[in-house]
């Protein structure tokens, strides 16, 4: 009960995020989120993080200390990504985050967002895109080759770590239909990748100001 609570209570963090990402950068024009916008958004992260979680729990409760160099390295790269498209931009420090606040002061700061980024994009993807050489400090595009790698690359590693986890279970795992759980979790995540296809193709409340859909970015 508390289990379901508790991701029921993080989708609709992740619901509300993804709306106020969406009026962040649209903050121009008067946005409307339809019921099945919503819907489709809940869809989408109940899939994701519920299967992201189930996968590394299983991938750990096999493999312990190999889950953490996981996390470690998916953590990393996604504290270090907004920093090194930073530095090859060329673009000047943030100075404008708080004009009392020191360089160091500045430093830290846009090292406490990059840690928030990093720790989400660990388990889904993240509504609003950090990005350092924007004054809002938040990329006003929307990059589909970005979101298209991200999903590819996550969708390849839970398989990984599922294969994983299906050569090394343990006895405890005699009494699971090891096959049809396998297949449930990335059944699952690709549900996820299609609602949220949805949602940008049919959904979203500013799909009319998109240079393209992203069924023609795919």
């Amino acid at each position: 009960i508390f289990m379901v609570l508790s991701l029921l209570s993080i989708v609709y963090g992740a619901l509300r995020c993804n709306i106020l990402a969406i009026k962040i950068k649209y903050d121009d024009y008067d946005i409307r989120v339809k019921p099945a916008a919503y819907l489709c958004i809940f869809m989408w992260r109940s899939f994701e993080i519920a299967t992201r979680v189930t996968v590394l729990v299983l991938f750990g409760s096999v493999l312990r200390i190999w889950v953490f160099l996981i996390v470690l390295l998916n953590f990393l790269g996604f504290f270090f990504y907004p920093w090194i498209i930073f530095w090859l931009s060329k673009s000047p420090f943030p100075e404008n985050i708080e004009k009392e606040l020191s360089r160091v002061g500045t430093t830290i700061v846009l090292c406490l967002l990059t840690f928030l980024y990093a720790g989400i994009n660990m388990f889904c993807w993240s509504a609003a895109q950090v990005e350092l050489s924007d004054p809002d400090l938040i990329s006003k595009s929307q990059n589909w080759y970005r979101m298209t790698v991200y999903y590819i690359v996550r969708l390849m590693e839970n398989a990984f770590l599922l294969l994983m986890w299906y050569i090394y279970r343990t006895d405890f795992y005699l009494y699971v239909c090891a096959p049809m759980l396998f297949l449930q979790l990335l059944i699952g995540y690709c549900m996820g990748i299609f609602f949220m296809l949805v949602f940008y193709q049919f959904c979203h409340p500013c799909k009319k100001l998109f240079s393209s859909s992203i069924t023609e970015a795919l």
